[in-house]
């Protein structure tokens, strides 16, 4: 007779787990869209009512964007969106350019067709949009190409920990990229790497996609430096 008991308990846990687990991809998502910026606290009561649930599944929601570092805790304060230094924001530039070597050089022992095929109608589209100097359009289109690109490289860990970068770089949007034909620049050097991809050349790709990386490094701190 205990047995539903039990049903009823693991049930009730799963729900609130899986409550928490939409929360926390819904506020992620606030976070990386900029609906929620950099510096601004978190109200758990707004955003309790805005999806329908207690205050409790927002809490921990946020304990686990704490732990991938996109929020932190203030004391007697709240919870607030992370801001990135100038430092931790070259810090992770640096550790991208690596890993993006790295999906690059993997990625060039096994490119096909279907992939180059994908590849190449992204540039199309970028090149279309940095034409019109759009930097609202061009960002996200510039990340899928990216996030594609690691995802191809065949390399599971690789491409988690290269998305928990880019993740954390977004409380740093810097638009770099549209200084001077920047976005011109950007998929110019795009088009380099696929080329390289498609050759074929383990380390002209590897150089490739860590010199990309770099120069946005670089595009990023001459805009600061501008600002």
């Amino acid at each position: 007779m205990d047995q539903p008991v039990e049903d009823a308990d693991d049930l009730r846990i799963l729900r609130t787990a899986s409550l928490t687990s939409v929360l926390e991809r819904e506020i992620e998502s606030l976070i990386l869209s900029g609906a929620l910026p950099p510096g601004e606290r978190i109200n758990e009561i707004q955003l309790s009512k805005r999806f329908g649930t207690s205050r409790g599944p927002i809490r921990e929601a946020t304990r686990s964007l704490e732990g991938k570092g996109l929020v932190e805790v203030i004391r007697n304060r709240g919870v607030f969106i992370r801001r990135l230094t100038i430092e931790e924001a070259v810090e992770i530039y640096d550790l991208r350019s690596a890993l993006f070597g790295l999906a690059g050089r993997l990625l060039a022992a096994r490119m096909d067709d279907r992939t180059l095929d994908h590849l190449t109608a992204q540039l199309e589209r970028m090149d279309e949009v940095a034409e019109e100097r759009d930097f609202d359009t061009y960002y996200p289109l510039n990340l899928a190409f990216h996030t594609y690109l690691v995802e191809q490289a065949g390399n599971l860990t690789l491409a988690a920990e290269y998305r928990a970068m880019v993740k954390k770089l977004h409380l740093f949007r810097a638009r770099s990229l549209v200084q001077g034909g920047g976005l011109a620049v950007s998929n110019r050097e795009h088009r380099e790497i696929v080329s390289t991809l498609a050759s074929g050349d383990i380390e002209r790709a590897h150089a490739a996609c860590w010199r990309h990386v770099e120069r946005a490094k670089h595009r990023m701190l001459a805009a600061i430096e501008k600002s």
